[in-house]
This record gives C-alpha cells, sequence and structure tokens, in this order.
C-alpha cells in the first residue's frame, strides 16, 4: 500500500510537471534597440558590441511577466501587448500597426509639416535558433527646407529610399520595406540573410559602416569562438547617380555594386575590446558595359582582402580600419574607430597634405546613471574624415548607396562634434542632442574640394595642400530637444513632441530655422536629420 501511494505521489508529481512544461512559453528573440542596448555596456561581462543588428532573448518584464489586474482588450493592446501575440511553447508571432503621425512648423518660409506613415511589422521567433522579421511603411510627407532641398537635389528621402512628388510638388510620396532572417545552428555560428541596414561601431556615428542608408541585400556569416568573433558580410547597392554607362543595364533599373565587409572582435579582457575590418566595393558592370557581377573571388570569408585585391590585379575600392572599446569604469565606456581609405607612411608623415591622404576616425564615450540617477545616459563624440575619404574614380565603385554615404551623413572635409543626453523614467523618455560641425563646400558643381563623396577623386583641386575645411568653410549647428509618452513599449507607441533649431553659415549663404513637431509615433527607427 505504502508502495502504491508512493507511486501515485510520483504519478502526479510527473504530471504536474509536464503539464507545467507544456503551459511554458518559448522565450522572446528580438533585436536589440538604441534604448536596451545598454545593458550590454552595463553587464559585467564583456560582450561583442560593435557589429548590429544583435539579437538577444529578451529576458525584461515586457514577456516575462504577467499583470495580475484583469484588463479590457482595448487597455491590453493599446499598452501592454502587440496588436497580434501568438505565444506557444514552440514559437512566437508578434504583428504590429506602426503609425507614425506627425504635424509640425518650420520658421523658415513658415512652412507647414507633416508625416502621414502607415506601417505594419511581423516578427517571429522558432524555438531558440530561428528568428524572422519584415516590416513594410507606406509615406506621405511634407519637409522643413534644408531637407526638402537635400530630397529634390539627391532624388531620395534620407534612409527611407526615393520619391514621388504629390501635392503639386510640395511633398513626397515614399515607401520601403525591411526585412531579416536568422538562423543559428549551435553558440558558435550564426547566419543572417536580409533586406535592411547594419551598423560598426558603438558610437551614434559610425567611420566604418552605418546605418544611415537605405535598405540593401546582405548575407552575413558569423562565427564566435571563446572571446573572438568573426563577421563576414556580403552586399549589393545601388548607384542612383551614373546615368550613360553600361549597356548591361537598359531597362533594369539602377546600376548596381557589389560589397563585400569583413569583420574580427576580440574581447581582450573584461575591459578592452579590439576589432579589424575590411571592405571591398565593385561595380556589377565594367566601363565597356560587360556585365562583370558577383566576384567569387571575394567569397572566401576568412583572409583580409586587401591583399586578395592586389593579387587579382584588381582597381576595386578597399578599405581598412580599427575599432576599439574600453570600459574605463562600470559605467563609463570609451569608444573610437580609424578608417584608412588610402595609406602611404610616407605620405602621411611627410605634413604635406597629399589628397590621396584619406583617412577617417572617431572617439566617443557612453556614460550610463549619470550622477547615480537611474537611466540617465550621457554620450559625446568627435568624429573627422580628411578630403576626398570614401570617393573613388566613380559613382560605381565609391562607399555610397542609393546617393547616400555608407558612413557618415557629411560624406567628407569635415570634423564634428555632438553630444546625446537621454532619460527615461516609468514611461516618460526624454532625448537632447547638441551638434557642431565644420566642413568644406565646393563653390561650385564643377570643383573638388573633398566633401561629395559622389565626385571622383581624378578632379581634386590639388596634388599636395589639402587639409580638412578646405574648400568653402561652412558651420553647422544642430540642436533637438524631444519628450515623450511612451503608450506601448513593446513597439514603442508613443505621443512625442520635438522642438530642432539649425543654423548653417559660410561665404556664399545663410540660412536659420527652428522646426516644431507633435505627433503619435511607434518603433525604434532611427532616422538621421542632424546634418
Amino acid at each position: 500500500m505504502k508502495k502504491f501511494v508512493n507511486l501515485t505521489v510520483l504519478c502526479i508529481m510527473l504530471l504536474s510537471i509536464i503539464k507545467t512544461q507544456a503551459q511554458e512559453k518559448q522565450p522572446v528573440i528580438l533585436p536589440y534597440n538604441p534604448q536596451n542596448i545598454r545593458e550590454l555596456y552595463l553587464d559585467t561581462a564583456n560582450h561583442h558590441t560593435a557589429f548590429k543588428p544583435i539579437l538577444h532573448v529578451d529576458t525584461s518584464a515586457l514577456y516575462t511577466q504577467t499583470d495580475t489586474v484583469k484588463r479590457s482588450l482595448f487597455h491590453r493592446k493599446l499598452f501592454q501587448e502587440h496588436l497580434l501575440e501568438f505565444r506557444h511553447q514552440d514559437y512566437n508571432v508578434f504583428i504590429d500597426f506602426l503609425p507614425d503621425f506627425q504635424v509640425g512648423k518650420s520658421r523658415d518660409e513658415s512652412k507647414t509639416l507633416y508625416t502621414n506613415t502607415r506601417g505594419v511589422s511581423l516578427q517571429a521567433n522558432i524555438g531558440p535558433k530561428f528568428y524572422f522579421e519584415s516590416t513594410f511603411f507606406e509615406n506621405q510627407a511634407k519637409f522643413p527646407h534644408y531637407l526638402d532641398d537635400f530630397i529634390r537635389r539627391n532624388d531620395i528621402i534620407p534612409g527611407q529610399g526615393g520619391i514621388k512628388y504629390i501635392s503639386n510638388g510640395q511633398a513626397f510620396d515614399y515607401n520601403y520595406a525591411t526585412a531579416l532572417l536568422s538562423y543559428t545552428p549551435n553558440k558558435y555560428l550564426n547566419l543572417k540573410a536580409g533586406y535592411g541596414q547594419n551598423f560598426i561601431g558603438d558610437g551614434y556615428r559610425s567611420m566604418i559602416l552605418s546605418d544611415i542608408t537605405f535598405s540593401y541585400p546582405y548575407l552575413q556569416l558569423t562565427g564566435t569562438l571563446g572571446s573572438v568573433q568573426y563577421t563576414a558580410m556580403w552586399a549589393q547597392f545601388m548607384d542612383k547617380h551614373s546615368k550613360d554607362f553600361a549597356s548591361a543595364y537598359e531597362d533594369l533599373g539602377f546600376y548596381k555594386k557589389w560589397g563585400v565587409f569583413h569583420f574580427l572582435d576580440w574581447n581582450v579582457n573584461k575591459k578592452l575590446t579590439i576589432g579589424l575590418f575590411d571592405a571591398v566595393i565593385w561595380p556589377d558592370a565594367d566601363s565597356s558595359g560587360r556585365k562583370r557581377g558577383f566576384d567569387w573571388s571575394y567569397m572566401n570569408p576568412i583572409i583580409f582582402l586587401r591583399s586578395a585585391e592586389f593579387s587579382e590585379g584588381s582597381s576595386d575600392n578597399a578599405l581598412v580600419g580599427a575599432n576599439f572599446k574600453y570600459k574605463l569604469f562600470p559605467k563609463t565606456t570609451l569608444y573610437g574607430q580609424l578608417v584608412l581609405d588610402e595609406f602611404k607612411l610616407k605620405e602621411v608623415f611627410s605634413g604635406k597634405g597629399w589628397w590621396a591622404n584619406k583617412q577617417a576616425g572617431q572617439i566617443g564615450f557612453r556614460s550610463f546613471d549619470l550622477f547615480k540617477v537611474n537611466k540617465l545616459d550621457l554620450q559625446g563624440e568627435f568624429n573627422v574624415a580628411r578630403p576626398y575619404t570614401y570617393s573613388y574614380k566613380s559613382t560605381l565603385i565609391n562607399y555610397e548607396h542609393y546617393n547616400q554615404s555608407l558612413a557618415h551623413p557629411l560624406g567628407a572635409n569635415f570634423w564634428e562634434v555632438l553630444g546625446i543626453a537621454t532619460y527615461k523614467y516609468k514611461r516618460w523618455y526624454g532625448r537632447g542632442e547638441i551638434m557642431y560641425a565644420q566642413y568644406g563646400a565646393d563653390p561650385s558643381p564643377d570643383v573638388n574640394y573633398g566633401h561629395d563623396i559622389s565626385k571622383p577623386y581624378t578632379t581634386h583641386v590639388n596634388e599636395y595642400g589639402n587639409w580638412i575645411g578646405q574648400g568653402v568653410k561652412t558651420n553647422l549647428t544642430y540642436a533637438q530637444g524631444t519628450i515623450a509618452y511612451v503608450l506601448n513599449p513593446k513597439y514603442n507607441l508613443r505621443v512625442e513632441a520635438s522642438l530642432a533649431a539649425r543654423k548653417l553659415s559660410n561665404d556664399l549663404s545663410k540660412s536659420t530655422d527652428l522646426i516644431f513637431s507633435f505627433g503619435l509615433r511607434s518603433t525604434f527607427r532611427q532616422f538621421y536629420y542632424d546634418f
């Protein structure tokens, strides 16, 4: 009898465990966003933080805790949940409607501004190994004067693709999409295929590879072994500048170019991380119109390609660089970058300002919980690029995609200093930014002082005596303050008000603008209008 009782108790316990396991939900996998990535910098362990996006298992209260108070469906969907949530022991699926409705005013020309965006997103993970996301946005907008001028000159919305004119040419219609497919078979390997942007670095800007551009297709392979992480990425870009070049592209849309990127990231110890980078850009068709396509000699994911490029007898555009991160204090991290587009030791140390001394750099810091105030964070950064950096003989091979630099929005021939402060308290969020930059503009379209990377470097003005800021000395100041109340933190649905001031001055022109906007916004997208 005693044995029977013990067996019965054991069976009940086993059934209880099985039932509990059946009711458990699959952990949620999501990419880090600009707000919660601070967790990686605050952790006592040293994480690989440079190559983004970074996927992680979200163990925050958003997905691990359940509200014990019974709420209405309307309340849950507006303040707590995704529009559609499917939580299961094997998978998670989230679907959201993503609005961005803004109205504003610009003091320059007294323009009334607006953004009318309707978006949709799908995020899903099947088990711990497979992640998928896709977004689509349909937009109509009217922008302040300086952005309107940029859009008309370049035929793009910054970071959001091509345009159609509406409202008698006073506003723009545009749409864009992103997608990401990630598979992690084990702890050593990750494979991603996507249509979107990537970012290398620990700063607000990146002088190596930034996410300021329009979406592009890419394939990414990442291997991690101990403290070393190695990433190889192949991508296809578009050139909207070239008009009459390759017969291979008749009726086939914009000209294409390819890029391969390698990034080796080593966590030296708990405080120091050093990364080495190289990239090669090559055209999809040569100058005679013969289609070249993907160059399989660049498929090797291991070697640094600068030597491979020379062994191929190629004139493709190659860059090399370095990235570093150092945890100075538990809540303060220093970071920096160095990019070498061309490098001749003799010319660099001669001090003569050779035009092909094409280098760029960055130094900055991130501090968290400033003055012991929880979630009060500060970031400071200095960026610089010598004239003609990132440019090449043709836009079919320069460091650019869809009429925007793959690195910094100011191109080259500039220096910039900026500071960003953020504060989060419960559902309130505030952000302040101030940026000052100085660059050398071109006095006319047919003169090239090295600021516009779409101009061929063969048209450089001087062989020697090239210095940062040469040309028309231009001063740019940009400041913005934003305050928001987050309605739903899962997809950052928020009511937001923003005030921005911009001043640009040189010997040719001056402009000052004050821009106010208010609206209902969502997502963690970053648009870089601070240029």
